[in-house]
This record gives C-alpha cells, sequence and structure tokens, in this order.
C-alpha cells in the first residue's frame, strides 16, 4: 500500500466521522428548536437526494481533474453546509422555517458528499491493481464504519450534557454558540477542515481519462447508457443488486436504531447514537474479516446478507444492554462481511468496463436512489403510526426475502454462463465506453 492510500484513508475517515457526527448534531439542533419527530429520516432523505440528481454529473467531474483535488473542493462545500447550519439564527430567518433551514444545509452537506464519493473510491481503482482490490477496500470500509462509529459517538458525546456544558464553558465558544448542538457543530466543522488538509497531501496518480462531455443533456444521455451498461453485465447487476440493497437498508437501519432506543428501550438521543455506533463495531471486525476473501469467491458471501436480515428479527424480544449489544454486534458483523467483497467486485467491473469516476457514479445513484425509497417508506410508516417493533420485523424480512431472491438470480447466471468466473480479476478499463451514447 503507498502513502497516498493511507493519505485517502486519512482523509475519508476525518470526512465520514464528521458527515455522522453531523447528523447527530442535527437531529439534536431540530430537536432544540422544537422540530415535528419526521424531520430526522426527512434530513437524511434530502442528504440522498443529491447523490440521485447529481449522479450523472460528478462522475465526469471525477474524471476530469486529479481526484486529490476533487476530494478537497467538494470537502470544502462540506464545510460550507456546516457553517450555514451553525449560522440558521444569525440570518434573520424566522423561527418556524429555521428547521427546514438546518435541512436545506445538511443536504448542502450531501451535495459535497455526493461530489465527493466518484473520486474517493475511482482513486482506490487507479492506485490498485485488481488483485488488491478486496483488500485495499476492506480497509477503506472497515475505516469507513470505524469513522461512523467514530461519529456517532463524537456526535453523541457533543451533544451530551457534561460535554455540552464545558464546551459552552469556554468564553471564545460561547461567544459564538448558544446551546449544546451549535457547540458540537462548530467542532465538526475543524474535523472538516482535517480532511480537507489529507486531501491537499495525496498525490496525483497521473491517470487520465478522455475528455468529458459537458453538455448537461448528453451527460444525462450517456449516464443513461452507463447505468445500462453496468445493470446488463452478469456479474455487475448482481453485486450492483446487493451493494444498493445494503446501503438503502444501512440507512434505514440508522434512523430505526435512534427510534428503537427511543421508544424500546427508553434512551435519549445520546444514548441511541451509541447503539449505532455498536452496530457499526460489529461492521468493522466483519469488514476486517472480509479482506481475507480474494476477488474470484466474492459471489460466495451472497448467503450472509440473507442471514442479517433474520437476525434483525431479533431486535424486538432483546431489551437486556449485554443482549442489545451482542444483537447489534452480530448485524453490523453480517453487514460488513458481506458487503466488502461486493464492492469490492462492482468497482472492479465498474472499472473494467466504465471508468473509475462513472461507474461509482452509477453506483451511488442506485445506491442512493433505494436509499431514498426506504427511508420514504420509513418516514410512511411513522406517519401510520406503526409500533417500531412491527416496522423492524418488516424490515428484515424485506431484506431476507430480496437477498434470497439475489442469490437464485446469480446461481441462474453461473448455470447460464460458466465462464464468468474468468472475468473476475481481468485487467484494462473503458471497456464498454466505446458502445456507450456520446
Amino acid at each position: 500500500m503507498k502513502r497516498g492510500f493511507f493519505l485517502v484513508m486519512a482523509a475519508q475517515g476525518f470526512s465520514s466521522l464528521a458527515d455522522n457526527a453531523l447528523f447527530i448534531a442535527a437531529i439534536a439542533l431540530i430537536q432544540e428548536l422544537h422540530g415535528p419527530d419526521w424531520m430526522a429520516p426527512i434530513m437524511k432523505w434530502s442528504f440522498a437526494l443529491a447523490y440521485v440528481v447529481l449522479a450523472a454529473f460528478v462522475g465526469a467531474f471525477a474524471d476530469s481533474f486529479p481526484k486529490g483535488r476533487v476530494m478537497f473542493a467538494t470537502n470544502a462545500l462540506k464545510v460550507a453546509g456546516c457553517l450555514l447550519m451553525f449560522a440558521y439564527a444569525s440570518l434573520g430567518i424566522a423561527p418556524e422555517y429555521q428547521t427546514y433551514f438546518v435541512v436545506a444545509a445538511y443536504a448542502v452537506v450531501g451535495v459535497g458528499a455526493a461530489a465527493y464519493s466518484p473520486a474517493k473510491y475511482g482513486i482506490v481503482t487507479e492506485m490498485l491493481p485488481p488483485a488488491m482490490l478486496v483488500k485495499g477496500n476492506s480497509w477503506i470500509e472497515g475505516l469507513t464504519v470505524l469513522s461512523i462509529i467514530m461519529g456517532t459517538v463524537v456526535g453523541g458525546a457533543l451533544i451530551h450534557p457534561t460535554v455540552s456544558g464545558w464546551l459552552l464553558s469556554h468564553p471564545w465558544i460561547s461567544a459564538l454558540v448558544h446551546s449544546p448542538a451549535e457547540a458540537a457543530i462548530l467542532v465538526i466543522a475543524v474535523v472538516y477542515l482535517l480532511a480537507a488538509l489529507c486531501n491537499l497531501l495525496i498525490p496525483n496518480t497521473h491517470v487520465r481519462y478522455p475528455p468529458q462531455q459537458r453538455n448537461p443533456v448528453k451527460l444525462v444521455r450517456a449516464f443513461n447508457g452507463y447505468v445500462k451498461i453496468l445493470w446488463r453485465d452478469k456479474l455487475g447487476q448482481i453485486s450492483l443488486a446487493v451493494t444498493t440493497l445494503f446501503w438503502g437498508a444501512g440507512a434505514t437501519l440508522q434512523l430505526i436504531v435512534i427510534e428503537w432506543g427511543r421508544a424500546h428501550l427508553g434512551y435519549r438521543l445520546d444514548q441511541a447514537s451509541l447503539l449505532m455506533g455498536v452496530a457499526a463495531v460489529g461492521t468493522v471486525i466483519g469488514s476486517i474479516l472480509a479482506g481475507r476473501i480474494p476477488l474470484r469467491r466474492a459471489l460466495s458471501v451472497l448467503p450472509v446478507g440473507a442471514l442479517m436480515g433474520v437476525v434483525v428479527l431479533i431486535m424486538p424480544f432483546v431489551y437486556s444492554p449485554p443482549f442489545v449489544y451482542i444483537t447489534l454486534l452480530v448485524i453490523g458483523g453480517l453487514a460488513g462481511f458481506f458487503v466488502v467483497p461486493m464492492n469490492a467486485l462492482l468497482q472492479h467491473r465498474g472499472h473494467v468496463l466504465l471508468s473509475a469516476g462513472h461507474s461509482i457514479a452509477v453506483q451511488n445513484f442506485n445506491e442512493q436512489l433505494n436509499i431514498l425509497l426506504m427511508v420514504a417508506v420509513y418516514t410512511f410508516m411513522l406517519w401510520m403510526n406503526l409500533s417500531i417493533n412491527v416496522v423492524i420485523v418488516i424490515f428484515g424480512l424485506i431484506v431476507a426475502i430480496l437477498m434470497l431472491i439475489f442469490m437464485r438470480w446469480s446461481r441462474r447466471n453461473l448455470e447460464r454462463d460458466p465462464t464468468l468466473h474468468d472475468q473476475i480479476g481481468q485487467e484494462g478499463h473503458g471497456k464498454a465506453l466505446d458502445n456507450a451514447p456520446h
């Protein structure tokens, strides 16, 4: 692993930590402003919306410039969104609209994250050969989930009465902020700045792509072609379906765990955020173990995804902290173990067929579209006043059933074309670009 790869990891770690801490702090700010409960899923929805709306454009943007510089510019946009959220009270916005402004500011952070992602994952395929992609992805995913743990823990800690009281006791902080959530957002902005510093130090990989299209209509048309290429590829379609389900389920599970902690276990927001961290610890462990799986055996982990959906069904029956933690650790571990090889396979096929930036943009489009769908369904179930335990059972069954369908789909593809395994690990990139619409 080269020095540049570790700088990418550091930048990703700080940026992801800040994203997740900011989500907790933003929920706390909405609660301070007495916003409705459905504002939290709407905020998650607005964040994911940027990935879908910008999907046709961010891949070309990432492939037009050195990816380290793209990561710096998009991280700066995250800082802007964070500071915009921090300034909600000083812009003269009427109190009844301030919660909507907080959601809009978080959506700006989502725009930065949507443009950041193709560069972040694309530079990994530029730095590492195919044989190292599973290991590299294991490191990246493990660090990402570790940063999710740290982000949820840091976000929960920053709004804890003891920590927020200590922050507000400092004159230079209290001169700028007036509440625990505002103090937390100010600290998180500093973490984003650390990520930006790491971005500046990432070396140029000197990988260059053909000149990128700038016409918006042609970009959308070309992107539609890229989506079709990956979905028609017999290996790409399975890995894309699985990772799409995983990220949609993961985003929904974050919201479910917070509400489950409140309604089922009687936890405060800062305590419920620690439950998200426990699940993420399991994902780190699963990601590390998955690093031992060769790329050619990536499809063998599909049954683990179905098992994860089954284990989710246990959540309504646990109350004591030890069993709560064990259940969340197992769910997280199964998730990390099956998503790392599938993510590596998808990145490999995308790199071979398309390019680093465009393939990640296609992946993000599908994953975030599913996040929009699943979070919208979750919000609707809350609006219908369904018990959180009923929601959990529905959620677990959906995941398990879909994974069984994907397993059958994969078996049929291999039965029809036994040579598919030989395509895993082949060299080259952009092989299908000549046939895509321009």
